[in-house]
């Protein structure tokens, strides 16, 4: 059993899907860094210096003057504004692996079969017609 373990992590594929999430990860941390720190302050500002990651509807019907308030009093909150962050973050990520696998599909496609050889000259026709009864005369 061990040794079919070892067989299964050895085979490229698993390697390969190893390597695969460790680098999404890594993505999915500079897309999620982008977003928080790169894009949605730009636009918060647009929008009168507003900030989603602390957008929130406390559920209890009070008043917090901010997300980590309300969660600290352990009131019960949906936290829209993350999830907008969340939403764009998708859609970056999403764009980025179209662009990746358009790439790689451009990459892979196959390249176009070889044309036909030109059909042979007058005078290759001439010389083989030649050559065939030449061939066909030393027969006899």
């Amino acid at each position: 059993m061990i040794r079919e373990f070892r067989e299964f992590i050895a085979r490229g594929n698993v390697i390969d899907l190893a390597v695969g999430l460790i680098m999404g990860t890594a993505f999915g941390a500079i897309v999620n860094g982008l977003v928080n720190d790169i894009l949605m302050p730009p636009i918060g500002l647009l929008l009168g210096g507003l900030n989603f990651s602390d957008l929130f509807l406390a559920l209890n019907g009070q008043s917090y003057p901010s997300l980590q308030a309300a969660t600290e009093a352990g009131a019960p909150v949906i936290a829209y504004g993350r999830w907008i962050n969340t939403i764009i973050n998708f859609l970056i990520v999403a764009l980025a692996m179209f662009f990746l696998v358009k790439a790689v599909n451009q990459l892979r496609r196959q390249p176009p079969p070889p044309a036909e050889p030109p059909a042979p000259s007058k005078e290759e026709m001439l010389l083989t017609e030649i050559r065939d009864l030449l061939k066909a005369r030393a027969e006899r």
